[in-house]
C-alpha cells in the first residue's frame, strides 16, 4: 500500500498517521498532539511523510547549541 498523497485521500492520511504515531488520545503527557501537529501539512496533501521527517531530522542533527563534551562530562 502507497502512502503517498496521489494514493490516499485525507481520511486513509489522518488513519495512518493516527496509527503511526498511536494512542493519541489516551492519557499522554501532552507529546502527541505536537506530533499530530507536525504531520498536518501530510494530513492536508501539501508535504509527504517523507519530506517532514527529513526536514525534521536535518533541524534536529544540524543544530549546534547545546552543551559541549570534554573529556568524561559535558560544559555548558
Amino acid at each position: 500500500m502507497s502512502i503517498l498523497i496521489k494514493d490516499t485521500t485525507r481520511e486513509e492520511r489522518e488513519r495512518i498517521v493516527a496509527e503511526s504515531i498511536g494512542n493519541i488520545n489516551g492519557s499522554c503527557d501532552g507529546c502527541a498532539s505536537g506530533l499530530v501537529e507536525m504531520y498536518q501539512d501530510y494530513i492536508d496533501g501539501k508535504r509527504e511523510i517523507r519530506d517532514i521527517n527529513m526536514a525534521f531530522r536535518a533541524h534536529y542533527e544540524s543544530g549546534d547549541e547545546g552543551p559541549t563534551k570534554a573529556n568524561c562530562g559535558f560544559m555548558q
